[in-house]
């Protein structure tokens, strides 16, 4: 299952979509050849969320490694993109317990939750340039004020950047503890 593992980490944190979004991910909502899943999100409003290279590679190496064997040896017929080891569809609780078995399989010693991998994604996609109302849409939050929750974490990355390289910057502007 480490194909499908793999997968699963690729998926969220390269494109932020929520738990609910990915058990529910099927094979007809993505496109692999333009890198882009067709997501339906909260009061079924559906959204086209881009994937890079290393997430459409690992989802690759999962379709024809771990996913296909499973679905063939338990006779299973559906669309949905992630299964367990039965070949029956992923729920949320069982996203949740995978993350928290590659936690114990690492050297980590925190705890991850699913929605950490999409509050991750929001904050690299601020910290490196991206508008708010761009990671609004990728989120699929209706109201920008949503979104804006990920702006602290970009603040304190903007006033260290201005410490760090600003060579004329003034004491009353380090961040405060």
């Amino acid at each position: 299952m480490a194909f499908r593992n793999s997968a699963i980490l690729e998926v969220f944190y390269s494109t932020g979509i929520r738990v609910s979004e990915g058990v529910n991910l099927q094979l007809k909502d993505m496109d692999l050849n333009n890198q882009v899943f067709l997501v339906t999100g909260k009061g079924n409003k559906q959204r086209y969320i881009p994937f890079g290279d290393p997430a459409k590679a690992a989802i690759e190496a999962y379709l024809k490694y771990s996913r296909e064997p499973i679905m063939t040896k338990y006779h299973q017929k559906h669309d949905y993109l992630f299964v367990n080891h039965y070949g029956k569809p992923l729920t949320s609780r069982g996203i949740a317990y995978i993350l928290d078995g590659i936690i114990k399989a690492s050297s980590l010693t925190t705890n991850i939750h699913p929605h950490m991998l999409r509050h991750t994604f929001a904050t690299e996609m601020l910290n490196n340039g991206a508008d708010m109302r761009s990671v609004q849409e990728l989120l699929g939050h209706s109201s920008l004020s949503t979104t804006q929750i990920y702006t602290h974490v970009t603040k304190s990355h903007l006033m260290s950047d201005y410490q760090k390289y600003f060579p004329r910057n003034s004491q009353s502007l380090k961040p405060k503890k």
